[in-house]
């Protein structure tokens, strides 16, 4: 038996209509054949399988014990086939599959999970996978494949080059200023960025790097006084709650903080970065482009004067 032949998908599909009906006419009535080339079909596979597949009865056909055995296979090929085609067909409308998400970290604070939770009520049957990582890592992973779609950010020194992706602006996102609730400043609507000359900051950059506070800092006419170097948001959170300084906060996580801080403006002199929404340019996923959407959305519904 030579078994390249055998499992030729039209030839398993002749298999299992000739089976069901039991009769060579009623298969090619079936699959829209002639009789004559169903016989041929049938015919050629019984010589890939070594001999016959079907007994002929008086009236019609039944499998021989080895056509029953090529039979239950055909069958789960074909369904696995079906399957598949099913598969494809739900990742192409974009109601199956899998997206795999990145997003940096105050991202996830409340612009993805709202458009996550949104997303998966429009689309139940494709699958999530979230990363979180730094902007230039995302697009770098991104290049490589392995994420579908990332939320980046020109925070807090600019964004790398995007190379293949595409960048989709998704907003402006005005930082705040985090101080803890009994501040001497937390009483005033807007601070002005020239009473904090002397404030100790939270900042994640490493010593030595381009940021937005210090760019911020110098219009104002200082140089910023970092006390923590603290890289996670919500860790920076912390220590402000502890007195220990003063941080920057994306207006779009304003939702997500502590309630023992307290958020202010600062007015013309605000730090402001833009984020994005970054994709393959070549091949882009539709529900990636479905979650594109509930991005969009989650964005336009920011306040950049969020105050708390």
């Amino acid at each position: 038996m030579r078994g390249r032949n055998v499992f030729e998908t039209e030839a398993l599909r002749v298999l299992d209509a000739v089976a069901r009906t039991g009769s060579f006419t009623a298969a090619a009535e079936e699959l829209s054949y002639t009789q004559s080339a169903v016989s041929r079909r049938v015919a050629a596979l019984e010589r890939e399988a070594g001999g016959p597949l079907f007994e002929r009865l008086a009236r019609g056909v039944r499998p021989t014990p080895a056509g029953a055995v090529l039979l239950r296979h055909a069958r789960q090929v074909l369904e696995l086939l079906g399957r598949a085609a099913d598969d494809l067909a739900a990742v192409h409308a974009g109601t199956g599959g899998r997206l795999r998400v990145g997003a940096f970290a105050s991202a996830n604070a409340v612009l993805v999970p709202e458009a996550l939770r949104a997303f998966r009520r429009s689309s139940p049957g494709v699958e999530i996978s979230l990363a979180e990582g730094l902007s230039a890592g995302l697009l770098e992973r991104l290049r490589e494949g392995a994420v579908d779609l990332a939320v980046v950010s020109d925070y807090p020194s600019g964004l790398a080059e995007a190379g293949d992706a595409d960048l989709v602006a998704l907003g402006t996102d005005e930082l705040l200023l985090a101080l803890p609730g009994g501040h001497r400043l937390a009483e005033r609507p807007v601070v002005d960025l020239r009473d904090l000359r002397e404030e100790n900051w939270i900042e994640g950059a490493p010593a030595g790097h381009a940021t937005m506070l210090a760019e911020s800092c110098a219009r104002a006419g200082f140089v910023p006084k970092i006390g923590v170097r603290i890289g996670e948001w919500t860790g920076k959170m912390g220590y402000v709650a502890a007195g220990l300084g003063v941080a920057l906060v994306p207006s779009m996580a304003a939702a997500a903080v502590r309630g023992d801080l307290v958020l202010r403006s600062l007015g013309e002199l605000a730090p402001r970065r833009r984020v994005f929404a970054a994709l393959p340019r070549r091949v882009r996923l539709p529900a990636a482009e479905t979650f594109l959407t509930f991005l969009r959305r989650g964005a336009a519904g920011w306040r950049a004067d969020a105050v708390i």
